[in-house]
């Protein structure tokens, strides 16, 4: 069975570590999340990401961190899951964009990368306005972690209160 893989430390999502009074909270059964699959769990208005990658289960905000689509509807290929609106692609393991969404802008150290045009087309141009505008300052955001833990036959993530 697999079980839960470390993350980098900086990328925890904010108020989810057990000093910042998170508690953890059952999410799921082991059952209802097979290996290579993705389920949505809710606690409040907080919509979570549980992912059992190759590597292990990992828990994530159910939101793209590119414009915020839910991941939960996307597929899971190993570690990396796909965003079903713009065909971004995120590295469980490691919270890194692999594909930058399709539709451009900045990655999370700032870097501009275009729309994405296909292989041997003209790039596709971008027509100045505020569409444009707002493509470039639009930045792709690295993933944020809960933890999660298995007790028994139970999934477990450390939410805020």
């Amino acid at each position: 069975m697999s079980t839960p893989f470390n993350f980098r430390p900086e990328l925890r999502a904010p108020g989810a570590s057990e000093a910042a009074g998170a508690t953890f909270r059952p999410a799921a059964l082991l059952a209802e999340l097979p290996e290579g699959t993705l389920l949505r769990v809710t606690f409040g208005d907080l919509d979570i990401l549980l992912a059992h990658t190759d590597r292990g289960i990992v828990a994530i905000d159910d939101r793209c961190p590119h414009m915020s689509a839910p991941l939960s509807i996307g597929r899971l290929d190993g570690c990396v899951v796909d965003c079903p609106l713009h065909d971004g692609r995120f590295d469980l393991a490691t919270g890194e964009a692999v594909q930058m969404p399709n539709t451009g802008g900045l990655d999370a150290d700032g870097a501009y990368h275009p729309v994405w045009t296909p292989a041997g087309k003209e790039p596709k141009p971008d027509v100045p306005g505020r569409k444009a505008d707002a493509r470039r300052l639009t930045r792709v955001k690295r993933l944020r972690y809960y933890p999660v833990r298995i007790s028994g036959s139970t999934i477990e993530v450390a939410v805020p209160s």
